[in-house]
């Protein structure tokens, strides 16, 4: 089962740039999407109500802003979108499905960017992955399969993203936020496109929309899908499809084998 991640940077947006024709193409059996900044009364039906798919949309409180969106080819079995944080549940950021055995996250992790172009937004920010974390501990200790993917809103090492030197101090690079991913990583979850590809370098995720910045590849690898190692057996592929445009992100992906449902290889 092929499932993607892409945060569309406003899914109207999209919709004008060719997503509906993306998504009809597709061959995934889920497609989350993050930054979807819209409503769900405010989607086009063509998308809400795309032949051959089921569409679970969390909006944020404030219009036009953070949102996510998650569109399966069955219906999950169980689903909820709630971190039990007030501020955080109000920024529409997290879903849970879980189709049987398989647990998916799509997550629009925060950026930790103040409306001061500061970095007063980290401590949520990194509150935020805790809470993420520890709520899926349970089916983590438990050995049960499961996914988080989404925009991280962070690059985890040097070599994924094109000037590290330059970003010490911006918000996606800093010590503690990669610290935090590292902390993932080191209890065990598994990030799959390094696991296939340990030695790729300049491939990346986002590009500022400043003039030529992604036409020179000066990019950053900040979207990710995190397998558990309940997982990790049913992996097959991972990747980024750096070619789709309609958006300053694009999308990734992985497949896991279809036997990954029942559970237990």
């Amino acid at each position: 089962m092929k499932i993607i991640s892409w945060n569309v940077n406003g899914i109207r947006s999209a919709e004008k740039k060719g997503f509906a024709d993306w998504l009809g193409a597709s061959d995934a059996h889920i497609v989350g999407l993050q930054e979807v900044r819209a409503e769900a009364s405010a989607i086009p039906p063509t998308l809400l109500r795309a032949p051959g798919w089921h569409a679970r949309v969390e909006s944020a409180d404030r219009k036009g802003y953070s949102g996510v969106g998650l569109w399966s080819r069955s219906a999950p079995d169980a689903y909820h979108a709630t971190l039990g944080h007030p501020e955080m549940d109000a920024e529409g950021r997290f879903q849970l499905a879980r189709f049987g055995e398989l647990t998916v996250v799509n997550s629009y992790f925060p950026n930790g960017s103040g409306k001061d172009r500061d970095n007063g937004r980290v401590p949520f920010k990194l509150d935020y992955y805790r809470r993420v974390f520890d709520l899926l501990n349970a089916d983590f200790q438990a050995g049960r399969p499961a996914v988080v993917m989404g925009d991280f809103n962070t690059a985890h090492r040097d070599v994924d993203l094109a000037r590290p030197k330059d970003n010490v101090g911006t918000s996606g690079f800093l010590p503690e936020e990669r610290a935090e991913l590292e902390r993932w990583i080191q209890a065990g979850w598994v990030d799959s496109f390094r696991h296939l590809h340990p030695d790729t370098r300049d491939r990346y995720t986002w590009w500022s929309q400043r003039f030529g910045v992604r036409e020179r590849n000066i990019g950053w690898r900040i979207d990710y899908a995190l397998v558990s190692p309940g997982a990790l057996p049913w992996l097959r592929s991972a990747w980024i499809d750096d070619h789709v445009k309609g958006s300053d992100h694009c999308p990734i992906g992985l497949e896991l084998d279809d036997a990954v449902l029942g559970g237990t290889p």
